[in-house]
């Protein structure tokens, strides 16, 4: 029985405590004796400490101990190099974390950082990304798990024999994940226990990571983080803030907050990796795709492997005889990127459907009806059918909404006063994925019900849509059910990523309704004299899962004004409608849907991490030089959605949207500009200095 909680609009759980600041988050939770630390980063970006003095720092009022490579608590080597912090004199990247202030006030650890005396040995270094970089190389795979190379047919022969070809390099700069919470954590170890409030996407992830670490059993460690404030990725496994608060409260034996500064957050947490992707499509006159092949290539650290999958987008989007794709990878003196909403995906298609509309124009044909011809029902990766793909139908109804039926496809063709005004679109997917996952369910004595799992929140409304979940799961009113997550104590659930949270912990507290229902059913009354739990795992079931080609699908539209004598590029509007499985709250999911679609915005016309390769480091790391898209820039933003049903997903019919919104939408305003104005900017952020000059606007 459901009581028909899924698919209503309800408010978040956590709002009111959320709008009236008595949510807290990491660094708020109140411990006896607490100390502040405050992280030093490195100055120098190859090379090795020869001295770290702290003896000034130490004098200073306040300061109680300066941790390093010499004194620090011993870790392990584990899985991820970058997290063995303070263990060695070794400088792999400007930035990198090797020093730690701890003091009885914030600004007593800040201004011991600012004295402590770091003597370097600094060596040759190299930090640009090139398409000719003689350390380029081929990755064994590529994120998480996919083959690095595909091939099908002979490109090289479909695309000479075709009588349209495109051929085109497009370039992305390193972005930078800014959550509104930092990365922190607050640290205590008490009797060989650890405990810590870490702002994290998944606690289980972090108290496995940090268990290995300090070489202690994982039952020893609780992680919370009841409320997040974002990640975007970032935060998809432990950093160095977690690590580092939890060496200095183990070398001061007192409980240590640390936060992460705005300038910290750009490079050491990971960041999105620049990307050079050349894409060449081939066609008949009709605009049917013969051949397709797309090469991506991106950057990684000395100290650890993360290769982007960026021309995976390409493998499964549309069809073509004759496909390959390729990626390669360069290890640079830099911080190591890591994931960043829709990683590989976001990235791989702006250069994919960027080609697509110049494919479109060189065939002379509407890029809406170029996407519905080269459509496919069968994975051209796989060979197996999708299990449902709707990317035709949101692209048919975005564009009646959109109004795309009265584009000229002219550019240039429309004209408000000094303003050139340019639409374009975007088709998008994202994998749609599950993980398995563990729940409980109780009924208690008054007729409640408490339902736990290591879910995470991370501003998505994620504890609201798990209640919902639950409450249809145990059919009874959502208000007689209270939900507990984000605590390592609770039963394991994966992080928050991946547009798989919902897929996943869905899937188990579904199963754990239903176990307590029949645990219920053989009662008097079906109700306990005292409380009743099921627990249930889904390893097994979603273990089991047939290998088939699960995707969401999407259609970005939008509409851009651009002044024709300065080049400034405004957004007039965007639109979105997306196939992603049944919607469990509609109210969340908007704001899923339109914060990715913002973010993408973001990605087109303003974000761009600039490197200085002399220091290796980024200049603009902070939010007044670091650009992102604010509201005055957003000034119509809509996202729809179909009524879609998939039963070879999981028992919710989810697919997951916190990726989806993000995946087309830069290139859907750059097909936008070039529609405008008749240029086709082709390395991100179109910025007006790009659009101004005398081949460009004149």
């Amino acid at each position: 029985m459901s009581t028909g909680a899924v698919g209503r609009a309800y408010p978040r759980l956590e709002g009111r405590e959320k709008v009236t600041g008595t949510a807290r988050y990491a660094v708020e939770y109140p411990a006896d004796g607490i100390t502040y630390g405050w992280a030093v980063p490195s100055a120098v970006v190859r090379g090795r400490i020869t001295r770290i003095d702290p003896a000034e720092a130490l004098a200073s009022p306040g300061v109680l101990a300066v941790l390093h490579h010499g004194n620090a608590p011993r870790l392990a080597h584990g899985p991820q190099p970058e997290l063995w912090l303070l263990q060695e004199p070794a400088v792999h990247y400007r930035g990198q974390f090797i020093a730690v202030v701890v003091a009885t006030s914030l600004e007593a650890a800040r201004e011991g950082a600012r004295l402590v005396r770091i003597d370097y040995d600094a060596g040759p270094h190299s930090t640009v990304l090139a398409a000719d970089h003689p350390g380029l190389y081929r990755p064994d795979k590529v994120n998480p798990s996919y083959p690095t190379d595909t091939a099908e047919g002979d490109f090289d022969a479909g695309y000479a024999a075709a009588p349209v070809r495109v051929d085109a390099t497009y370039r992305t700069p390193a972005y930078h994940n800014n959550p509104m919470e930092p990365h922190a954590a607050t640290a205590q170890w008490r009797d060989g226990r650890l405990l810590v409030h870490d702002s994290t996407q998944g606690a289980s992830p972090v108290r496995a990571t940090l268990a290995e670490l300090f070489e202690v059993p994982p039952e020893s460690i609780r992680v919370v983080a009841e409320h997040v404030g974002g990640g975007f990725g970032s935060k998809g496994y432990a950093k160095a803030s977690v690590v580092l608060a939890a060496l200095a409260a183990r070398h001061m034996d007192r409980p240590v907050k640390l936060a992460l500064t705005r300038q910290q957050l750009f490079g050491p947490v990971g960041y999105r990796t620049p990307t050079i992707q050349r894409v060449r499509l081939a066609s008949d006159a009709d605009g049917r795709l013969t051949a397709i092949c797309h090469d991506a290539i991106s950057q990684t650290s000395t100290l650890h492997e993360f290769a982007e999958q960026t021309a995976v987008y390409t493998r499964s989007m549309y069809a073509a005889p004759h496909r390959r794709t390729t990626h390669r990878l360069v290890r640079l003196d830099v911080p190591t990127p890591f994931w960043m909403r829709a990683p590989g995906e976001c990235p791989g298609a702006y250069a994919l459907e960027s080609a697509m509309d110049e494919l479109a124009t060189a065939v002379g044909i509407d890029p809406v009806e170029l996407r519905i011809r080269n459509d496919a029902q069968v994975d051209p990766d796989q060979g197996r059918p999708f299990t449902s793909r709707n990317l035709v139908a949101c692209l048919c109804e975005g564009a009646q909404r959109f109004g795309w039926a009265d584009r000229d496809p002219t550019p240039r063709a429309r004209r408000d006063g000094s303003w050139l005004i340019g639409t374009g679109v975007a088709g998008s997917s994202y994998p749609a994925r599950a993980r398995p996952s563990s729940a409980t369910a109780t009924a208690r004595p008054d007729g409640s019900f408490l339902v736990r799992i290591n879910a995470t929140d991370i501003g998505t409304g994620a504890r609201t849509a798990m209640w919902q979940v639950a409450a249809d799961a145990l059919g009874v009113p959502p208000e007689r059910v209270d939900i507990r997550i984000g605590d390592s104590d609770l039963p394991t659930a994966p992080v928050a990523g991946g547009s798989m949270g919902t897929a996943s912990w869905s899937w188990a507290l579904i199963r754990a309704g239903q176990a307590l229902r029949e645990k219920l059913r053989d009662l008097p009354g079906g109700r306990a004299p005292g409380e009743v739990t099921a627990e249930v795992s889904t390893d097994d079931e979603v273990g089991g899962q047939p290998t088939l080609p699960r995707y969401a699908y999407g259609a970005q539209f939008a509409e851009v004004r651009v002044d024709a004598d300065t080049g400034e590029v405004r957004l007039n509007r965007m639109l979105g409608v997306f196939a992603g499985g049944r919607i469990v709250n509609p109210t969340t999911a908007r704001s899923q849907l339109i914060g990715g679609m913002t973010m993408g915005l973001s990605m087109a016309l303003h974000e761009e991490g600039v490197l200085d390769e002399r220091y290796g480091d980024w200049v603009n790391h902070d939010l007044a030089t670091y650009h992102i898209t604010a509201c005055p820039d957003v000034e119509s933003i809509e996202a729809y959605w179909l009524d879609e049903q998939d039963d070879e997903l999981n028992p919710a019919g989810v697919k997951g949207i916190g990726e989806i919104g993000i995946v087309g939408a830069a290139a859907a305003v750059a097909n936008a500009v070039h529609h405008a104005t008749g240029v086709r900017i082709r390395d991100l952020p179109i910025r007006l200095d790009k659009l101004v000059g005398p081949s460009a606007l004149a």
